[in-house]
């Protein structure tokens, strides 16, 4: 038994994380002090000062752990970290997790490349971005590349130089070819600085520059060079139209704002780069209702850039940050960009009408993302109290686990495992089984077999406190197919000792879902409910998975079993004999003469399969 009063005395008065604990051992809020001992004995003190959140809180928290860390830096990193592998019910939750791409120039090479990456490693290269339009970043960079004669090859120089004929690249006009030894590293160079140019926003001058060369090589009669530099400058003014939103007194920023309402937030970032807005993202988060807009913020800030690649110099904030916050988070972005890092919030100015403009674009987006929820809401967790509700069930509604057989006349018989959560399918948690200790078409022993494995994994996990999806026990369990599989069912949770529902998806003669098996009664739910359209697509999808897995199963076996037997025939011409006939039925049924248009197939293994197959010993 954990005694709270007693535990709270062992507490170190040393940085770190702590983790708050409910009565099913469930993680509901995870936090970081700069003093353990005094921030975790403030949340069983008086509940006076205490914000709405944490009064609804402290009465759920049965038990707490703890993470000792050497700085309060380490504490807020290993917290961003935690709350990402838990989602606790109480902590501020960034929803989106996305990884964005940037150019990146190999300054550090003696003939740099250019490429795109969504890696910003510390190794002496320039980065561009991060870019929100991955297809108009690749289009961006073969652009520079038809523009500047930069190499595309991963060759390292100066090992690699006179080893290999130039590539097409070269002979089309697009590479100098530092491979042949023949361009100096000033020349190479001069091309790189106008693609950083290019890349900064300076395209005007550049353009400038190729019209007084185009000009040049027309009055000299060059006139297929004069038109590869008209092309050039075209490619130019396509890119510089495509960035022309305002020229703005700023390197480096990003522009943050927030709308909400309820617990739904939506932060709108805008992306600025070498003064120009190279675009915009949408995050989504989740806070409880009595949390601040500064507290919103500051998570946001917290887990977004604990995450992304790039720290720009400056963040501008609608709102600050929570006080206490600020000098830390601005220490570790600093730290982590390797200079210094600004956190501003601006009341006037240019900058101010950025925030303002950020702000208006999250509240359209917000709007029609209201819309959305509201619908996807109705279609998930409302799906699940109208399923609560028919099967008169007291406990809410939140995890439903569904279970499936599916075997060839009894042959590599599998069961199938698939969750739902809030009415959203939850693909990491589900299992897949081969059946091991039944033979034969036997759902009811096969059901019972994969039951007793699922719960055993959920008592040797929670006896060796593990976190994984067998540790989480459903709230219903769904099984497709009728009283057999229910009784099955039932019979493993009373000799577990479990009182978890259970029901019969059952189908009609057209094998369509026509409703629940609860408790020897049918369960009818009308058609057009978003209750009834949630069970059909939970029967829909563990049928799926169950028969994916078989057959993949079935396939494998009959491939060993039959043609791995066969003399001469190894992995390639396992595989040709597949794609050319289909089936093995197909292929016992083959002359020697159709098995020899197969590729690789010589006489004597053409031979040996007839043979295989047609001459019994």
């Amino acid at each position: 038994m954990f005694d709270i009063p007693e535990e709270l005395k062992k507490l170190p008065q040393t940085p770190g994380v702590y983790l708050m604990k409910n009565k099913k051992n469930e993680i509901i809020y995870v936090g970081k002090a700069i003093n353990l001992k005094n921030r975790v004995r403030q949340y069983f003190q008086s509940a006076r000062n205490q914000t709405a959140k944490t009064r609804a809180m402290v009465p759920q928290i049965k038990e707490f752990e703890y993470i000792v860390t050497d700085s309060e830096m380490e504490a807020l990193i290993l917290e961003c970290t935690l709350i990402k592998q838990y989602s606790p019910y109480y902590n501020i939750m960034l929803k989106d997790d996305k990884s964005y791409p940037y150019i990146k120039i190999t300054t550090q090479e003696d003939y740099p490349r250019i490429f795109v990456t969504r890696r910003v490693d510390k190794d002496k290269s320039k980065y561009y971005g991060p870019y929100t339009d991955a297809l108009a970043v690749k289009e961006m960079v073969e652009t520079i590349h038809k523009i500047f004669p930069i190499r595309k090859c991963k060759k390292v120089f100066p090992r690699d130089i006179g080893k290999e004929r130039p590539c097409l690249n070269h002979h089309i006009g697009q590479c100098l070819a530092p491979c042949t030894g023949q361009v100096s590293k000033e020349v190479y160079n001069a091309y790189i600085k106008q693609s950083m140019d290019f890349l900064e926003g300076k395209q005007e001058s550049i353009g400038k520059q190729m019209e007084a060369e185009m000009m040049a090589a027309s009055e000299a009669m060059e006139f297929e060079k004069a038109a590869a530099l008209r092309d050039k400058i075209k490619a130019i003014a396509s890119i510089s139209e495509r960035q022309k939103m305002a020229n703005l007194p700023l390197g480096d920023a990003d522009v943050v704002a927030m709308v909400r309402a309820f617990h739904e937030c939506l932060v709108q970032v805008f992306f600025i780069r070498g003064g120009k807005v190279m675009g915009r993202e949408n995050f989504t988060m989740t806070a409880p209702e009595e949390q601040s807009r500064n507290e919103i913020l500051t998570a946001f800030v917290a887990q977004f850039y604990n995450g992304t690649a790039y720290i720009p110099k400056e963040i501008i904030l609608q709102e600050s940050l929570v006080e206490e916050e600020a000098e830390v988070l601005t220490e570790y972005l600093s730290q982590k960009r390797g200079s210094k890092v600004q956190i501003t919030v601006p009341i006037k100015g240019e900058k101010h009408k950025l925030v303002q403009l950020a702000y208006q674009n999250a509240a359209v987006v917000f709007s029609q993302f209201g819309e959305k929820l509201k619908r996807e809401e109705q279609r998930t967790k409302g799906a699940m109290a109208e399923i609560k509700t028919a099967l008169e069930l007291s406990k809410p509604l939140v995890r439903v686990e569904a279970y499936d057989i599916s075997n060839t006349q009894g042959f590599a018989s599998v069961g199938a495992m698939v969750v739902f959560v809030d009415g959203k399918p939850k693909n990491s948690d589900y299992r897949k089984f081969k059946i091991k200790t039944i033979v034969g078409a036997n759902d009811y022993g096969s059901m019972k077999e994969v039951l007793i494995r699922r719960l055993n994994h959920a008592i040797k996990e929670k006896t060796e406190q593990k976190e994984t999806s067998f540790s989480k026990l459903p709230d219903l369990i769904l099984m497709d197919g009728g009283k057999i599989q229910v009784s099955a069912a039932e019979e493993v949770l009373f000799s577990f000792g479990l009182d978890i529902p259970v029901c019969g998806m059952v189908k009609d003669d057209k094998h369509r879902t026509r409703g629940l098996l609860y408790q020897n009664q049918e369960i009818q739910m009308p058609l057009t409910s978003e209750g009834f359209r949630l069970i059909t697509r939970i029967q829909d999808e563990v049928h799926r998975f169950a028969i994916t897995y078989h057959r993949k199963l079935h396939e494998t076996n009959t491939l060993h079993s039959v043609l791995d037997d066969i003399k001469g025939i190894g992995a390639k011409r396992r595989k040709a004999l597949m794609q050319h006939f289909g089936s093995v039925e197909k292929i016992a049924e083959a002359e020697v003469a159709d098995l020899l248009e197969v590729d690789g197939m010589t006489i004597p293994s053409a031979e040996g399969v007839y043979a295989f197959f047609h001459i019994k010993e």
